[in-house]
């Protein structure tokens, strides 16, 4: 058993699974494989992405709950299947002969017949002063997280990407007072017109930081001293995805940089699965669990497949071919008996004579 940080043993371990990230993603296909009895690894940065939000929305059942909550009682429900959760880093996977080998920063190596990597993506803000320290708070960047939380304020929409001028249509969901925020020039007549249709207004220049009173938004400064006052920014960050362990394990990219898997969330690469943000940027917390979930059924699906190609493989030597014949003859017995107490003994069975294993 892998144990906590401080206590590692460097013995090799061996799992079924071995599951890389330990969010919503990935706990919920440890999830599932620990009720199927498979061995489960998962390895467990403790760095989730939604660590600065005070709550998570739109997850049924679980609305408005501290995203640190569901993490703690998802690691619970999988520790009481027989699910094992470290707190570490993966420094290295190589592919090995049946399956891969995982080695952890803390010197830990196991190996795994088959690998989900559920390790999320990162934010990249605008260069703009102020954003990092409000992220989550009052700068936001998912309307369906938090824009019922701000609905009917003062919103701002920072504009410095393509898409914004839908995403500030989106947001104009929320509000009846939204500012688009754009550099000077940017704009087409037609975003301007879509823009001005919806009374959403337009600030055009460059957003210098953002100005914090009593530790709340208090507005948006432009480089010429502007100051336009608004309760809450909502800013479209540039998604990128923690896929370095694909892209070593040769897994292919789409048009776009997102790894490319299938329906189940399978790569190109054999044996290795990928699940939440990693390979979807729009996946919310509810999405990212589901995914993981799919994920968890196919991985076990194709460990069956695997189980049933190794038995007839085993099964195709005499001596074990006659201690399956035994086994089962003792299990008909054994459910004839208890099935049928008072009836006189069936017919033998074929199987009571096992084919020869001499030649002819």
């Amino acid at each position: 058993m892998v144990t906590g940080n401080g206590g590692h043993s460097r013995v090799m371990h061996e799992y079924d699974v071995v599951i890389i990230g330990g969010g919503a993603a990935g706990l919920s296909a440890a999830l599932v494989l620990s009720r199927a009895r498979r061995t489960v690894l998962v390895v467990d940065a403790g760095q989730p992405r939604n660590a600065p939000a005070a709550h998570m929305h739109g997850f049924l059942s679980r609305d408005g709950m501290v995203p640190g909550d569901l993490l703690t009682v998802g690691q619970a429900e999988v520790q009481g299947y027989g699910g094992e959760i470290v707190q570490d880093a993966v420094a290295r996977v190589g592919q090995s002969e049946g399956g891969f080998e995982v080695e952890l920063r803390s010197g830990v190596r196991v190996t795994a017949r088959r690998l989900l990597v559920a390790t999320g993506l990162r934010d990249e803000l605008p260069d703009v002063g102020g954003l990092r320290e409000r992220w989550a708070r009052d700068v936001l960047h998912c309307p369906y997280c938090h824009g019922y939380e701000v609905h009917g304020q003062q919103l701002g929409v920072l504009g410095d990407s393509p898409g914004s001028v839908r995403y500030a249509q989106i947001v104009r969901q929320w509000s009846d007072d939204v500012v688009f925020f754009v550099p000077t020039g940017t704009l087409t007549a037609e975003d301007r017109e879509q823009l001005l249709a919806r009374a959403i207004g337009i600030v055009e220049g460059n957003v210098a930081q953002v100005v914090v009173k009593d530790d709340r938004l208090h507005g948006v400064a432009l480089d010429d001293g502007t100051l336009v006052r608004r309760d809450a920014l909502f800013v479209p960050p540039r998604f990128v995805p923690n896929n370095d362990i694909l892209l070593d394990l040769g897994c292919d990219l789409d048009e776009n940089g997102w790894v490319r898997i299938d329906l189940s969330g399978q790569t190109t690469t054999p044996a290795v699965w990928a699940a939440g943000n990693v390979s979807n940027p729009r996946a919310q917390v509810i999405t990212a669990a589901g995914e993981g979930s799919a994920a968890a059924i196919a991985i076990n699906a194709d460990l069956v497949d695997e189980d049933v190609r190794d038995a007839v493989r085993d099964f195709g030597s005499p001596g074990a071919r006659l201690s399956r014949h035994a086994s089962i003859r003792h299990q008909l017995a054994h459910i004839t008996k208890e099935q049928h107490p008072c009836r006189t003994p069936p017919q033998r069975s074929p199987l009571d004579h096992p084919p020869s294993t001499s030649s002819r």
